[in-house]
């Protein structure tokens, strides 16, 4: 687990504020994309809510990583920094929640995973139920009590990127630096067992993510070096970090 840096924690009423719902109309990020492939269909859960706004949060970070939104520091006490690059803003509106937050100081990542986390979920879903990767659905228990329920959308997106996923940790194709964001951070979330029916768990799969955890992403992360670096070290502490919490 990581050690603050003694500078590193805001006061208590300073929190990182509610992230907006709304994406800006392009690509998926790579939390909507995880919190895609955490969703079961067959039950209509989230798997893995004891560590999801770790998850979450991390791959929000990642996505800046790979934006080069962010950079990474090493505090007094070694531990892990990450502060944001005060040129480069991003666009998207719950990418940039974050970027704010280490916007002017840089922030632990552990304190940077705690502030931002607990907030992402409901607008992340509300994401997906916009594209269509999944919908809401309304229901009565013994015909007294209404409740809201997930199903998978009619868009694909979760088939799209779990193949993409499963091609890299099960038959090794080389990833682009998102995917081996994406499945080392779904590694992380520790769900993977329950994914065993679309992404077996095995000895091989799990050395694979093993590889990507620690930043071993191929020939197209390594032409962008100092990207892959900086979210591949945001990766693993967040993967560190997620291990280490109860579940």
């Amino acid at each position: 687990m990581t050690t603050e840096h003694p500078d590193d924690a805001r006061p208590a009423s300073e929190t990182a504020p509610e992230p907006a719902s709304r994406s800006t109309g392009g690509e998926p990020t790579l939390a909507e994309d995880l919190l895609l492939l955490l969703f079961q269909p067959g039950s209509g859960t989230i798997a893995g809510e004891g560590t999801l706004y770790y998850v979450l949060a991390g791959a929000v970070l990642a996505d800046l990583g790979l934006g080069e939104h962010v950079q990474t520091s090493t505090g007094r006490t070694g531990s892990l920094l990450v502060g944001a690059v005060g040129d480069r803003p991003p666009a998207d509106p719950l990418l940039r929640t974050s970027w704010e937050y280490v916007e002017g100081k840089p922030r632990g990542v552990q304190t940077v995973l705690a502030a931002t986390g607990p907030s992402l979920r409901q607008p992340l879903l509300d994401r997906l139920v916009e594209r269509g990767d999944l919908r809401r659905r309304t229901r009565k228990t013994l015909g007294l009590f209404t409740s809201s329920v997930l199903e998978e959308g009619d868009s694909g997106r979760r088939a799209q990127v779990l193949g993409e996923v499963r091609a890299v940790l099960v038959d090794r194709v080389e990833p682009s630096p998102r995917t081996a964001a994406l499945a080392a951070l779904l590694y992380g979330s520790g769900t993977m067992p329950q994914l065993d029916r679309e992404i077996p768990w095995t000895s091989p799969v799990i050395a694979r993510a093993e590889e990507l955890t620690e930043g071993s992403w191929g020939a197209e992360a390594a032409a962008k070096a100092v990207t892959r670096t900086v979210t591949a070290v945001i990766v693993n502490s967040v993967v560190a970090a997620a291990a280490a919490l109860p579940r």
